[in-house]
């Protein structure tokens, strides 16, 4: 009897009461959107890790998630029926995909996926029935202003005023349309991360680009500015925990610590043996310089060493307050130099 009581202890499904009051028997049933891409490949994986049942939506490229156990959705989050059919039958949807831009609105793209998209994903997960959406968002969703005060959730969103860039405000109004399915019904929330790094960033990102170029000494100059970043790995644990801890409606930033570009490059060269540049070229410098930049890159099709809107990321207010996810979704950033270790042994062994 005793050997029968612990065989079948240990092969129950596992059950958890997600907010709201409702049980999930384990494995859950998630579609993650943007599953290819560079955080929602970190997170498919360890969703994978926890045994869960993984719907990978993707619009082309597997290049991220290629030969993991998942289920391949192939899907426009701009098309409803797209969506209806990725979210059919699953428990949790994480919507990750975004069109992340220091480029303007790349003729409108930026406001389809980033606002429009957003819209269909949410009116598909009420229509399904979705138990739980965690949404992706991002800092930059919020108001720097005003510069000298900590950010924190509270902080205003950031409007349609032209001094916004045009991937900040489409942020922004992506939240929007979430609060507004919050309102209708749907068990939603929101993460804020800052600047992610860390592996398994195929594309890459401009991080992990401008991190590929520090170690092969691409990179003439450094810049006299900083940024909030964090681990990748970090936010894909935090948004995992949002999803029984997460309360409806509520945002979470899921940031590290402020980091100057110097001392940024000075622990990339701890790591890679890689010098970085001696000359740090003043912001101002650098933002008459940038317009400049931006007009070669086109005529020679290639991408920009910074734009006015990476410039204004790296002069904007990074002291961001993360005692909030820290305390509801045990968020706890790991150091830099354990982040950098990682991010350039993977490039390695992809090289």
């Amino acid at each position: 009897m005793l050997f029968l009581f612990t065989y079948f202890a240990k092969n129950l499904k596992k059950k958890e009461t997600l907010t709201g009051g409702l049980d999930y028997a384990y494995p859950m049933k998630i579609t993650v959107t943007g599953a290819a891409g560079f955080f929602g490949g970190n997170l498919v994986r360890a969703l994978i890790r926890e045994g869960h049942d993984v719907r990978a939506v993707v619009r082309k490229s597997t290049a991220g998630i290629e030969g993991l156990p998942v289920e391949v959705f192939r899907g426009n989050v701009c098309d409803m029926e797209d969506m209806s059919a990725a979210f059919a039958d699953a428990d949790v949807v994480f919507h990750c995909a975004a069109v992340v831009s220091i480029q303007g609105s790349l003729g409108g793209r930026v406001e389809r996926v980033n606002v429009e998209g957003v819209q269909n994903v949410v009116r598909a997960a009420l229509a399904c029935g979705v138990k739980k959406y965690v949404h992706i968002s991002s800092v930059h969703a919020l108001d720097p202003a005003p510069h000298d005060a900590p950010i924190r959730e509270t902080r205003q969103l950031c409007g349609d005023q032209s001094h916004h860039p045009a991937y900040a405000r489409s942020k922004a109004n992506g939240e929007r349309a979430v609060l507004a399915g919050v309102a209708q019904g749907l068990d939603g929330c929101i993460l804020n991360p800052s600047g992610m790094m860390g592996p398994y960033d195929f594309v890459p990102s401009p991080i992990g680009e401008a991190l590929q170029q520090m170690r092969d000494g691409q990179i003439p100059a450094l810049v006299n500015g900083g940024y909030n970043w964090v681990d990748v790995r970090d936010v894909v644990q935090s948004a995992i925990q949002a999803m029984t801890k997460g309360r409806a409606g509520e945002r979470y930033l899921v940031t590290g610590r402020s980091t100057s570009v110097r001392e940024l490059a000075e622990v990339a060269g701890q790591v890679t043996g890689r010098k970085p540049p001696i000359f740090t070229c003043p912001l101002w410098v650098a933002q008459l310089v940038a317009p400049v930049l931006v007009w070669l890159s086109k005529l020679f099709g290639v991408a920009p060493l910074f734009t006015p809107e990476s410039l204004q990321v790296l002069g904007d207010n990074d002291d961001f307050d993360h005692s909030k996810a820290a305390s509801e979704l045990g968020h706890a950033p790991r150091p830099l130099i354990d982040t950098l270790t990682d991010t350039y042994a993977w490039m390695s062994e992809v090289d």
